[in-house]
């Protein structure tokens, strides 16, 4: 074989055939030994190497590398053994030509050769004219990811138009590749982010970005992208990152105002928890002298306040007549002098509150005299030899602004509460001399540093991000954290407990009036009885004087750490704790590095099998935490019987509509609470239908305890939607068959459907307008389109099986024909079929719930290879026609 190698190394394209040999077989260290001597055998190497890359696959389908970058690695390799084989050593005349067929090579075929390339023929000194050539012609085919790399590593971002390249990338749903060919160059990031900016403006429509681009294909999810709500963060992202001036991006600054208003106004008036004092503050901080602003909040106010709030606040801002909702006006006319301005709210404010308020909250154990106010150097002085006492067991928490409508995230602690038994101290942070004293910061340092003495929080991750934001001291140096008991992994862990729960343990959470209690308040309410009042939690923290709801409020949000500390160290067993409440936090870090560590090796392992694999369940509160962590095929209890998709009924909060949606889709009766929904909803529907909650986090705790053992079920938010959807039916033993699949509306969860025939789709489409009679397939008015294509389904031979979904079905004299609504008030969506459809589809699919229109297509396959593992699969699959959700096709970006 020497000998035949020897006379094959001379030819570049005999080398190419004998290594493609080797390839094919995957016998790799022959194809080196291979390619390291034909390297040595050719007369000119720069050269002979384009001739093999040149005839080179390009990528293959199953293969994590392409032959070419095989032999380019190798070439690599032979030519640090022959220093001399550079491109220096070819000739003026030969070493254009050879730049520009190794610049010919990059492209999206041949991802890998970039680097390589650019190394070994100094792609970087070619005319930039050619090089801007070379990244209009891969722009020009699609090849937008390609173009951008390869401008970055020529640093040529100065000289291509940012708008052609990053315009793709982010409509692709590549907006990091889009930051990084901007990152470093200030006008390219300002340029970029005023772009993201102007997508905001309630003007905008992504049909603009169509006629711009007409080559790109759009999908569903990548232009649910490009809505205001997704920019206007990722806008507010990079202008913190890049430095942005705020005044660039006026359309995001206001839609973060306006969300923030629409938020003030539930906090207010549906929710109830935020006092009128603190709200009206917000509010004014939120509108300031925005015109607009001001309007949209008399709008909402005769929404949610009423006529007459509404008229004060017109009147409070002078808004002209015209401007104003219809009725504004001629209430502010009948309003006698009394009531024509904006309640300032009650300025007598008394320490103790009332007897009811007694009854329904924890109340400060102590008096008024012993909570104090600090602001000088000489009462940190009285607090420091109180709290650093060895033995000392200090409550400790923290007060910041609320960041309504900020442009800046960024948040300095106003308030630090420091309670110890018998006394509160509350360090005043807004006092400049005071907080940024020295004396001061090394006090904060010897607290959080000293062993000897217990320091208690909850959730103290926010609370040493805003100390980091406060004092730059942290940062250079940063703080030491010893003797720290973070409470909230204490609850957490009582919340996996599986410990019987005795008279002392935590006690049932009711679902009655006002919000749903979490967090702290939950932990308070679980282990001494009663919730805390949290309507001051949102208050305007650096405003003095502060009130005395807010004094007694920021004292009672460390001291009930002390009472909760006292009652669990009593008797933790019965709350499912260890005897040591300190061991927790360390255990925790354990757990959580080790579950990190074994995510990871799983992530790795699913790469290397090229398969999607479940991840474990993490050691918060995942499925049935009352009967095991580790659940489905990890689990020991006994399985119940198995039931089908239909038997199932759940309800979804707002925090799994992702899940929900999956559940829907193998024909499970799934209700989505919708984001303004409160928890308590899921537990009057829960009730009232016999459903099973599904959720996850804090309101786990608060809903179990109102329906029955086993009906309300949490899970791991951290795992993605469609594993949560495997570890459901797993834990309930649902195996849906393919009958099941898209047997409800994803849309709205009705399981009745009209078959309709292309015969009758088509009449009614002429009927309405929406087919030409001389036009199938009508190309869309100008400003208007569809998302993306459709997928197109096969033509059916005759006799074809068909897919069947197990549904409801409903018959042609359901639909109205005058009207084309159905009897619960669904009106026929025709606009969302486009007629190109017609001569492929032979059957559409109506909803009778909501009048969404499906059609047969390839998405049905896509779901039977992601819940293989759980579905009832027959022989017949395979020849199973698929029903496709590529429904719904919006003739204009903001339906």
């Amino acid at each position: 074989m020497s000998q035949a190698t020897q006379q094959l190394g001379a030819d570049p394209m005999a080398l190419r055939e004998q290594l493609f040999d080797f390839w094919t077989r995957k016998e790799l260290e022959p194809l080196r030994a291979v390619a390291f001597k034909g390297f040595s055998d050719f007369q000119t190497p720069l050269e002979d190497l384009l001739c093999v890359l040149e005839g080179c696959p390009g990528r293959q389908k199953g293969k994590a590398t392409t032959m070419g970058h095989s032999i380019l690695m190798e070439f690599e390799r032979w030519r640090r053994t022959h220093p001399k084989v550079t491109l220096q050593a070819v000739p003026e005349v030969s070493k254009l030509g050879l730049q520009r067929r190794a610049l010919s090579l990059l492209t999206d075929a041949q991802p890998s050769f970039m680097d390589p390339l650019i190394d070994i023929y100094q792609l970087g000194n070619l005319d930039r004219s050619i090089l801007r050539l070379h990244i209009i012609k891969l722009q020009a085919v699609n090849c937008y990811r390609e173009a951008a790399l390869l401008s970055m590593k020529l640093e040529l971002q100065n000289e291509v138009d940012m708008e052609e390249m990053c315009v793709p990338l982010i409509l692709q749903d590549k907006l990091p590749m889009a930051e990084s060919f901007v990152r470093g160059h200030p006008r390219l990031e300002e340029r970029m982010v005023t772009l993201l900016d102007s997508w905001c403006h309630p003007d905008f429509s992504i049909a603009q970005l169509r006629r711009q681009f007409p080559r790109l294909s759009l999908s569903k999810h990548q232009t649910d992208q490009i809505q205001p709500k997704m920019l206007s963060k990722q806008v507010f992202r990079l202008m913190e990152k890049f430095n942005i001036d705020p005044g660039l991006c006026p359309n995001s600054v206001y839609k973060r105002k306006s969300d923030s208003m629409r938020f003030l106004m539930y906090k207010r008036f549906v929710e109830k928890g935020m006092s009128e004092e603190n709200w009206r503050d917000h509010v004014q901080s939120t509108v300031a002298d925005d015109p607009e602003l001001q309007i949209q909040l008399v709008e909402l106010m005769v929404k949610y306040g009423g006529m007459v709030n509404a008229a004060q606040w017109s009147l409070h801002y002078g808004l002209p007549k015209d401007r104003l909702p219809f009725g504004v006006w001629d209430t502010q006319e009948s309003l006698p002098a009394s009531l024509r301005e904006v309640s300032k709210g009650c300025n007598a404010e008394s320490w103790d509150p009332s007897q009811a308020h007694r009854d329904r909250f924890y109340q400060l154990p102590i008096t008024r005299d012993h909570v104090h106010f600090l602001e000088t150097l000489e009462g940190l002085q009285c607090c420091r030899d109180t709290v650093l006492q060895p033995g000392c067991i200090v409550g400790v928490d923290m007060e910041w602004r609320a960041g309504f409508g900020a442009v800046s995230p960024q948040q300095r602690v106003a308030l630090i509460q420091l309670a110890v038994p018998g006394q509160v101290f509350l360090l005043d942070l807004c006092a400049h001399g005071f907080s940024q004293h020295n004396i001061t910061v090394t006090f904060i340092r010897s607290l959080f540093s000293a062993t000897t003495v217990l320091k208690l929080g909850y959730g103290m991750a926010g609370d040493l991000k805003c100390l980091l934001a406060t004092w730059a001291q942290f940062s250079e140096e940063p703080l030491k954290m010893e003797g720290v008991l973070d409470l909230l992994n204490v609850h957490q862990q009582m919340q996996r407990s599986t410990s019987s729960r005795g008279s002392g343990g935590p006690r049932g959470v009711l679902v009655g009036e006002g919000p749903a209690e979490k967090g702290l308040s939950l932990l308070v309410q679980q282990v001494l009885g009663k919730p805390l009042d949290k309507m001051e939690q949102l208050s305007n923290w650096e405003r003095r004087p502060l009130r005395t709801s807010q004094l007694r409020y920021a004292a009672v949000d460390a001291y009930c750490l002390l009472d909760v500390y006292s009652a669990l160290s009593r008797d933790p067993a019965s709350f499912g704790l260890p005897q040591d409440l300190c061991s927790i936090s360390s255990l925790q870090t354990e757990k959580s590095k080790e579950e990190k560590k074994r995510k990871e090796e799983k992530k790795k392992q699913a790469r290397r099998r090229g398969a999607h694999q479940v991840s474990d369940p993490a050691p918060t509160p995942t499925l049935g935490p009352e009967k095991s962590p580790q659940l489905g095929e990890d689990s020991q209890s006994p399985l119940p019987p198995r039931m089908a998709p239909q038997q199932l009924r759940v309800v979804c909060d707002n925090m799994l509509q992702g899940l929900g949606r999956y559940l829907r889709c193998l024909g499970v009766d799934v209700v989505l609470l919708e984001n303004t929904d409160d928890h308590r909803v899921a537990a009057q529907l829960a009730q009232e239908d016999g459903r099973v909650i599904l959720t996850c986090g804090q309101p786990y705790q608060t809903l179990k305890s109102q329906v029955g053992e086993g009906r309300c079920i949490a899970l791991d938010c951290s795992e993605k939607a469609r594993d949560q959807a495997v570890r459901v039916l797993k834990h309930f033993n649902v195996q849906p068959t393919q009958s099941d699949i898209f047997s409800r509306c994803q849309v709205c969860n009705s399981d009745q459907y009209l078959k309709m025939p292309r015969e009758n789709m088509t009449r009614l489409l002429k009927e309405r307008g929406f087919l030409q009679q001389q036009q199938q397939a009508p190309v869309p008015p100008e400003g208007e389109t569809w998302d993306d294509p459709p997928s197109p389904a096969p033509f059916l031979a005759p006799g074809a099986p068909r897919y069947s979904p197990h549904c409801r079905w409903a018959p042609l004299s359901d639909l109205d024909s005058s009207t084309l609504t159905f009897p619960r008030g669904a009106v026929l969506q025709l606009h969302t079929v486009p007629p190109g459809l017609l001569p492929r589809i032979p059957f559409f699919f109506i909803c009778t719930g909501c009048g969404k229109i499906f059609w047969e297509g390839s998405h049905f396959s896509r779901v039977l290879s992601q819940f293989q593992e759980v579905l009832c699969i027959t022989e017949d699959t395979e020849d199973t026609l698929s029903f496709s959700t590529q429904q719904d096709r919006p003739l204009t970006s903001d339906c």
